[in-house]
């Protein structure tokens, strides 16, 4: 049965500027530690102002993207208050299925900073700080990216939790802005780590 325009704003209040925010917060975050980080590899801006230490400066990154992180899920929670309530599942699932994709979603972010580490998780590369070896155990061996794939878990759970439908509709565009950022992002990364090699075999002949 096709949703008409009428049921559609009985679920979603798209007249919340709360929404508005929460949307643009959620775009905001990818694109700009991209844009940044980009701008790293290339001009070593970050580096430069704190004196040439490329690790603080990693590390004064990653204090920015988790802080604008935990900015982002108020603006979510807050949008969530602000939308209508309607039932999503029946009781018990309504609690379970939630409460099961929250944890599932955290574990799968929190092994995936364990296994790469500060550097790793935020961005090091872009500083120069590469990893000697590709990481390939929990949960990189079952997901190529369980950090996104875990975070949009994690949208979805909180809408299924507080039942606002528009959350789904969130989580939707949080799963579809962490495909673009991942078609800018993941090239790019390779491309760093294929020059290294590059510049490894050179190394290996000249000593030849």
């Amino acid at each position: 049965m096709a949703l008409s325009t009428a049921d559609l704003h009985s679920l979603v209040d798209f007249s919340k500027t709360s929404l508005t925010i929460s949307l643009l917060a959620i775009a905001f975050n990818p694109t700009a530690w991209n844009i940044v980080a980009r701008n790293e590899y290339k001009n070593k801006t970050i580096t430069r102002i704190l004196g040439g230490n490329a690790r603080a400066g990693c590390y004064f990154l990653a204090v920015m993207i988790f802080s604008f992180g935990i900015l982002r899920d108020s603006l979510y929670h807050r949008a969530l208050e602000e939308q209508p309530r309607k039932a999503i599942l029946p009781e018990p699932y309504a609690t379970y299925v939630p409460a099961a994709l929250f944890i599932v979603g955290q574990t799968l972010v929190i092994t995936s900073t364990w296994a790469l580490g500060i550097t790793g998780t935020f961005l090091g590369d872009y500083f120069g700080i590469l990893m000697d070896h590709r990481v390939e155990g929990f949960p990189f061996n079952i997901l190529r990216d369980p950090m996104y794939v875990g975070s949009t878990m994690c949208f979805v759970a909180g809408a299924l939790w507080y039942e606002r439908p528009a959350g789904l509709l969130i989580s939707l565009y949080v799963y579809i802005v962490y495909l673009i950022a991942l078609r800018y992002e993941g090239p790019f990364t390779d491309k760093i780590y294929a020059k290294r090699e590059e510049e490894r075999a050179k190394g290996s002949k000249k000593q030849k």
